[in-house]
Order: C-alpha cells, then structure tokens, then sequence
C-alpha cells in the first residue's frame, strides 16, 4: 500500500513538473526574444528566396543555428543572435534596477530623477545584457527536468496505479469479506482503496490535460498544428540551454581578450598623436566586435542556394 501511494506521489510531482514547464515557456519573454531575433535572422538571410518572409519555425532550428559558420570556423549564427539582444537586455535591466533603486529611495525620501536615461555605455550594457541572456537557464528550470521525463513511462506509471487498484479492491471485496466479523485491518483496506482511487482517478484525469498542454504548447510555438512528438519539445530547449550557454561563454571572453589587448595597446596608441579629424575605435567596439562580418559570406551563400538544408526550417 505505501508502495502504490509513493508511486502516485512520484507521479504528481512529475506531472506537477510538466505544467510549470509549460507556464515557464509560454510566460518567457527572453526565450521570446530569443526566438523573434532567430526569426529576424532567418528571414534575412534566406531574403529573396522561398524561406524568406517566415512567421514562425520549428524549434529544432534553434540546434542548428550553431553549425552555419562564418570563414573564421567560429563565429556562428547563435554569435550573431546573441550580439543582436544583449545590448537592448542590458538597457532594459539597467533601467528595471534605476526604477527599483528609485523606488528604495522614494520610501527613504530620498529623490532619483528617472527622466534621465540611463546613459550610453554600450560596452556596460552589452556586459550586463549577456549576463541576462545567460541565465536564461535558470529561469527555464523546470524546463530542463521535464526534458528528463518519459511521456510512455509516465502513462505506463498511471496505469499500473489503476490495475493495483482494481486488484486491491477486488481483494477487499472477495478475498477477506467472508470473515465473519469486520477485523481493524479490513478496515484501513477499505479507506486505502477509497482514498487511491480518488488519487488514481484524478492522476488519470491530469494525464489528459497535460498531454493537451503539451501539445498546445509545442503549437503555440510552431504557429501551427503538428504531430505529437511527447515531451520532444523540452529535450529541443535543454539542449538549446546548452548550447546557448557555451556561445555566451565565448562572447565573454571574446569581448574580455578584446578589451585587455585594446588596453596593451593603449599607451603606444597615445604616444603617437591621431591625424586631425581621425576616431579611433572604441574599446567598446573593439570588444564586442560585430559577427556579421565574419557571417557575412555564410549568409550571401545561403541566399545563393535556397534549397540548402543547414538554414532554419520555417514552416
């Protein structure tokens, strides 16, 4: 008996598991501004062909975005994504902290003018913008411990509780209802079966409401109706998370190597007077260089050959 209530437990939390995953995509406005500059980029890159133009992709293109590469062999599209987000992040976070700081301080009556903005530091912003879209995993948590569980198994799991049920009860029915007098033990049989199967019951009916979630989940990002691929969807944004993490790793010590050798060459820079009228590039410029440069070639080759299969699938 304790066996089949822990199962159930197990079971519910599983359950549990799916529905915030669930709520975590569909209420991620990140991993939607993700998906938006993923589009953005497609649609670029296949502009003029049948690709161009898309409303929506399927979300196995997100693992593909790191294999088209620029002549450099390094910088790939998920580069070029993530350059695309992390400066407007970053203003947007600094702006959420001037607002929260100036919220501190109204309550302490101190003053803070938020008709200024929050200033030009590009370099700053992009730094505090990759921080955001590297946590993105851990917004996505419960994305990531569905993308562990087995749909089959789950219902393999409910189906089992159903039968030991049935055999439980068929026991309190038949195999001790011919003792004479009602013994202490029949009794917690009976309000065991009683409480299983409400739980039982309310698992199967759980079952059916979260495989609809799922489904309409996996819809709502697709733009359309597709065939039922299970717990496919949160495998695709682990992996994804994955991926993600290692290029904004790269792009951190891209734009750290960067602004350590702008700094060395800095006083031989300032020894030697710039010609009248000259700019020199900015160390912001110099540390979060533009990938579309690299990208460049990649992308007019995908537009030469339109039936090419390493771009984004759109529907």
């Amino acid at each position: 008996m304790a066996s089949l209530t822990e199962e159930a437990t197990s079971v519910e939390q599983s359950f549990k598991t799916l529905e915030v995953a669930c709520d975590e995509l569909r209420h991620s406005r990140l991993f939607k501004k993700l998906l938006e500059a993923v589009l953005k980029t497609g649609n670029r890159m296949n502009d003029g062909t049948f690709r161009g133009g898309a409303q929506a992709f399927k979300l196995d293109t997100l693992l593909k975005l790191a294999d088209v590469k620029g002549l450099d062999g390094k910088t790939t599209l998920l580069h070029f994504v993530v350059q695309e987000i992390i400066r407007s992040e970053g203003v947007r976070a600094a702006r959420a902290a001037k607002e929260q700081n100036s919220s501190v301080s109204s309550v302490s009556g101190g003053t803070d003018d938020l008709s200024e903005d929050v200033g030009d530091d590009t370099e700053h912003y992009k730094q505090l913008g990759l921080e955001m879209v590297s946590g993105l995993s851990d917004d996505l948590q419960n994305v990531r411990k569905a993308a562990i569980l087995d749909a089959d198994a789950l219902t393999i799991a409910v189906a089992s509780l159903g039968h030991r049920l049935v055999k439980a009860n068929e026991f309190l029915n038949t195999g001790i209802k011919s003792l004479e007098e009602e013994s202490g033990f029949q009794r917690k049989l009976a309000q065991f079966v009683e409480n299983s199967q409400a739980q039982v019951t309310r698992l199967l009916e759980e079952e059916k409401k979260l495989r609809l979630m799922v489904r309409s989940t996996v819809d709502y990002f697709h733009g359309s109706k597709g065939k039922d691929e299970g717990l496919r969807l949160f495998v695709v944004v682990r992996d994804f998370l994955v991926i993600l993490e290692k290029v904004c790793k790269e792009v951190k010590d891209a734009a750290a190597l960067a602004a350590k050798a702008a700094a060395a060459n800095k006083k031989p820079a300032a020894a030697a007077a710039p010609a009248k009228g000259g700019k020199q590039p900015s160390q912001s410029q110099q540390s979060f260089r533009d990938p579309r440069q690299a990208l460049k070639p990649a992308i007019q080759g995908r537009r030469a050959k339109p039936d090419s299969s390493s771009s984004s699938d759109s529907d």
